[in-house]
């Protein structure tokens, strides 16, 4: 069973940072492109940013663009999503997934169609 397991999350005032981290465990993300989710109370999954999988490819929400960067440490098998310049508008469960479907092209997977999902890190930002 592929699982992802999300930490990092937490409470930050506004202006602030968090990492969050994505970790496999079971098998290997080499082979899979990443994207970072988030969900707000009574608003719908929002699509924030994704990485291909040898990295060489990032896409960001225009939400995210100047102040998320996302990464990959292939060797410690986790994805990273830096967040810096938090705002109150931050706050959601973040979530990330994995898809393989773009190995051979490493291409970023996109907005969707992702097969496997973590369980998601809260993160509340708040004075």
């Amino acid at each position: 069973q592929l699982q992802l397991v999300e930490s990092g999350g937490g409470l930050v005032q506004p202006g602030g940072s968090l990492r969050l981290s994505c970790a496999a465990s079971g098998f290997s993300l080499d082979p899979y492109g990443i994207g970072w989710f988030r969900q707000a109370p009574g608003k719908e999954r929002e699509w924030v940013s994704c990485i291909s999988p040898n990295g060489g490819s990032t896409l960001y929400a225009d939400s995210a663009t100047g102040r998320f960067t996302i990464s990959r440490d292939n060797a410690k098998n986790t994805v990273y999503l830096q967040m810096d310049s938090l705002k109150p508008e931050d706050t959601a469960v973040y979530y990330c997934a994995a898809e393989s479907a773009y190995f051979v092209q490493d291409l970023c997977p996109g907005t969707a169609g992702y097969a496997y999902w973590g369980q998601g890190t809260q993160v509340t930002v708040s004075s």
